[in-house]
């Protein structure tokens, strides 16, 4: 017969003196030490036929101990004045398309709440197409595009005419509503509208790309792709040069 869990706490005393016992070895040992003093009770507890519980769902924690996250490298302050500068153009961008007697549209609240996680992409982990180990594949997420023009505003990429020009590319000086490389073939790599295209897209270049790299006979090896998404440049550069800009560069008097 399977044992049967205990929910209510039987010693309470000895419960308490287990979980003292139990904050000591955290305290005065550590995080690791505690870990493996639970892994052979936990070994321990199975040889005997304890039920153990499987926790296939649980609450969130951090994948990194605070005492084991690194220091961000750079200057977060320019950072935040860099987020800010591009929030801001890329709201007054959405915006201006409204007034603009066309009924436009565009989408604000996208890039404003994940203006840090992209920031974070393009300032330390993207690799653009000049890296020595390549270039990474950006699925950029579509309604987002607003905040990835205003960036590329500020690098001196993009004029403010073109940005003026949101949603109105039929001339060729504007710039698509979404991410689109067949019109803006030198900029975007993918497009990633409408909503789950992006991340579909990316699962299916990646195992396309994992079995181009996989030795020959192995599970994943297969037809090599002869040729992937043509892939424009990253729509982004380094820290320091949108530092230099943001130093000297204040929002557009037609913009606020």
């Amino acid at each position: 017969m399977a044992n049967t869990p205990i929910t209510v706490d039987q010693d309470p005393v000895e419960t308490k003196e287990w979980l003292e016992a139990y904050e000591s070895v955290l305290q005065h040992e550590g995080a690791d030490r505690a870990a493996y003093l639970l892994n052979q009770l936990v070994a321990r507890a199975s040889q005997e036929g304890a039920s153990l519980p499987v926790a296939m769902t649980t609450p969130y924690r951090n994948t990194i101990p605070l005492q084991k996250e690194a220091r961000m490298p750079g200057d977060l302050f320019m950072e935040r004045r860099i987020r800010s500068l591009i929030r801001w153009n890329a709201l007054a961008m959405v915006m201006r398309a409204n007034k603009s007697g066309d009924d436009l549209g565009g989408h604000i609240a996208t890039y404003q709440s994940a203006a840090t996680l992209y920031e974070v992409g393009f300032n330390y982990f993207w690799k653009g197409p000049d890296h020595s180990e390549g270039q990474d594949l950006l699925y950029i997420q579509g309604h987002a595009s607003p905040g990835i023009y205003a960036r590329s505003f500020l690098e001196g990429r993009l004029s403010e005419k073109q940005l003026d020009n949101f949603r109105r590319e039929v001339d060729g000086d504007g710039l698509s509503s979404y991410p689109h490389p067949w019109l803006m073939p030198d900029y975007w790599q993918f497009p990633t509208v409408s909503m789950g295209l992006g991340p579909i897209q990316s699962i299916t270049s990646e195992r396309s790309l994992a079995r181009s790299r996989a030795p020959s006979g192995s599970r994943m090896s297969g037809p090599k792709c002869s040729e992937i998404l043509a892939s424009a440049g990253l729509p982004g550069s380094t820290t320091a040069r949108l530092a230099k800009s943001a130093s000297t560069t204040s929002i557009p008097s037609s913009a606020k």
